[in-house]
């Protein structure tokens, strides 16, 4: 498994720009919960799935399965 942030550079700067406004919690989640502090609950679950390939919600990480 490896992770890695989206190759697009503009969305990584829009993302971390939201994460720094919000304290460090996902910028497209409306609630403000443990749940979605970066990284959140959601994507870590998805990184867990060992058949799970694609984005965050966000589109701020990667996971490939290699």
């Amino acid at each position: 498994m490896a992770v890695r942030l989206n190759e697009n550079k503009e969305i990584v700067e829009l993302i971390k720009k939201g994460l720094k406004e919000k304290g460090g919690y996902c910028p497209c989640k409306r609630e403000i919960t443990e749940e979605n502090k970066c990284i959140c609950k959601e994507f870590r679950e998805q990184m867990a799935d060992p058949n799970f390939e694609g984005y965050c919600h966000c589109m701020l990480y990667y996971k490939s399965r290699d």
